[in-house]
């Protein structure tokens, strides 16, 4: 009998601190999940925004990128949701397997394609030729200070579920069983079912049990300010939104920059890889169905008002509630649900007396030296190991484990159009935050902005411009912009040619 109460007593303490934390492990498990989602969004509309510029303004090579694109944007979901990609190799990748189709509708097109043998030399060397200037490096420092912030976000949501999991199911020790059993059925055994322990005999008992679990606190405190103070960050110079949505700009000037320089980088190419190897030409459309993500984009209401910044923002302020949740957390079981109110008859241990008369002590293990009522031995392997992990989430949180881009409030020195572009963290979280490069747009992009009523994309064409000012069409109705900046190009080459004459 005495076994299965000491069972029943353990079972109940567990009920009761699943119970109080079932409120913040729902919001931090909620709110991950979310993250995940809307970042699964962006990216889907990333790419369809560089699928669109391909098939819109170069619409000869847009089934040639479909594959770079895809691949481009699948390694930038799987960096994001923690696989171990670098940021630079899938950005280097995208523009090695881009080059070639560049230079075969770009730089010397002809009746017919280049050969594959031909077209692996143009990838390997097009680390050697630049053909797109420096724009591969603004895409890697870019990509990294965006991405990276929010990866690391999300792994720390997903500790934090699992620190709670932890203290949601503790192996209690003996002493404490016999302690837990003590406080709650032993008054059974003198009829006295309806007594509660007194205050200060739960408060002993709780905090001797969860010793280990007040050692938490500390490194919980700080686990929720570094997130925090992350969220800040990612709302100005980290803005995974403002980067995702405006990489296909970056395209567009890498395709400007190789086209202004087309006769330089034949010149080089023919000298690595040697006059094109062609074969016969195949002449397949644009095969992007601007209407396949409909029913993904219809996660999102016309009608809502939240962006990442804002929900982030909204959820920091709702987790900074739970800062003290481990510290207090021992006062709460008994305030809330184990002990008798002050004044009431409770039960100390031995009998149903008016108070309890021994000493109060605090929380955490060296506290526990002096307790009267449970004897706490050495410390809990799985609690250290959750620490441990914690200390480490936090330091990835601060940006001390990644040297490459030390904290992540440091600011970009350059006046633009290199890696260090300058970019200010010190964004308005309703302003938004925009870059400084052509074709940009300037604010972050609300979920409602490109959330039309019937989720077509043709509705949000006026979002972006192209480098020559014109909208970049989103509608696929034709390749009028390809007229467009034809034109755009044929008068920025000739004016040079007039200013020197």
């Amino acid at each position: 009998m005495e076994e299965r109460y000491q069972t029943a007593a353990k079972q109940d303490i567990q009920q009761v601190l699943q119970t109080s934390s079932a409120t913040l492990k729902f919001l931090i498990s909620h709110n991950a999940a979310a993250f995940q989602e809307m970042f699964e969004i962006l990216i889907r509309l990333a790419e369809n925004y560089t699928s669109t510029l391909f098939c819109n303004a170069y619409r000869n090579m847009a089934a040639e990128a479909t594959v770079p694109v895809q691949e481009f944007f699948t390694d930038v979901g799987l960096f994001l949701f923690g696989t171990d990609v670098s940021t630079e190799e899938f950005v280097n990748r995208f523009f090695d397997t881009l080059f070639p189709v560049v230079y075969n509708h770009v730089l010397n097109p002809g009746p017919t394609d280049i050969s594959l043998e031909y077209g692996e030399c143009l990838r390997v060397a097009r680390r050697d030729i630049r053909p797109f200037g420096n724009i591969p490096e603004k895409a890697i420092g870019r990509m990294g200070r965006a991405l990276l912030p929010s990866r690391t976000f999300l792994q720390a949501l997903n500790l934090g579920i699992e620190v709670i999991n932890t203290t949601d199911h503790l192996h209690f020790s003996k002493d404490c069983s016999r302690a837990l059993l003590r406080m709650q059925y032993c008054p059974h055994c003198q009829g006295l079912t309806l007594s509660k322990p007194c205050m200060g005999y739960c408060l002993n008992i709780i905090r001797g049990c969860l010793a280990d679990v007040a050692e938490v606190d500390l490194h919980w405190r700080g686990y929720i300010q570094s997130l925090e103070e992350l969220s800040r960050a990612m709302s100005g110079a980290y803005n995974i939104e403002h980067v995702l949505l405006n990489f296909h700009s970056l395209v567009n000037d890498a395709l400007v920059q190789a086209r202004i320089n087309g006769p330089e980088l034949s010149e080089q190419v023919h000298k690595m890889c040697g006059p094109p190897v062609r074969k016969p030409k195949e002449f397949p459309g644009c095969s992007f169905d601007q209407n396949k993500d409909n029913q993904v984009l219809k996660m999102f209401s016309r009608d809502s008002e939240e962006t990442l910044t804002n929900r982030r923002k909204e959820f920091i302020s709702h987790l900074r509630l739970y800062r003290a949740f481990y510290g207090g957390l021992a006062d709460q079981l008994c305030g809330n649900e184990l002990a008798a109110a002050d004044g009431l008859p409770c039960w100390n241990g031995e009998d149903v007396v008016r108070s309890y008369t021994h000493r109060v002590v605090g929380s955490g293990i060296k506290a526990q030296s002096a307790n009267p009522e449970v004897k706490v031995k050495g410390t809990d392997p799985v609690i250290s190991q959750i620490i441990d992990k914690l200390k480490h989430v936090i330091q990835l949180l601060q940006g001390k484990s990644f040297p490459k881009y030390d904290k992540w409030d440091l600011q970009q020195t350059g006046s633009g159009g290199g890696v260090d572009e300058q970019i200010s963290g010190d964004c308005d979280d309703e302003d938004g935050c925009g870059g400084s490069g052509s074709g940009e747009f300037k604010r972050v992009l609300k979920i409602t902005d490109w959330m039309p009523d019937k989720t077509n994309l043709s509705d949000v064409k006026q979002i972006h411009q192209t480098n020559d000012g014109s909208t970049l069409d989103t509608t696929g109705a034709g390749c009028t912009a390809m007229a467009d900046y034809m034109t755009f190009m044929l008068i920025s080459l000739v004016i040079p040619f007039l200013s020197l004459w």
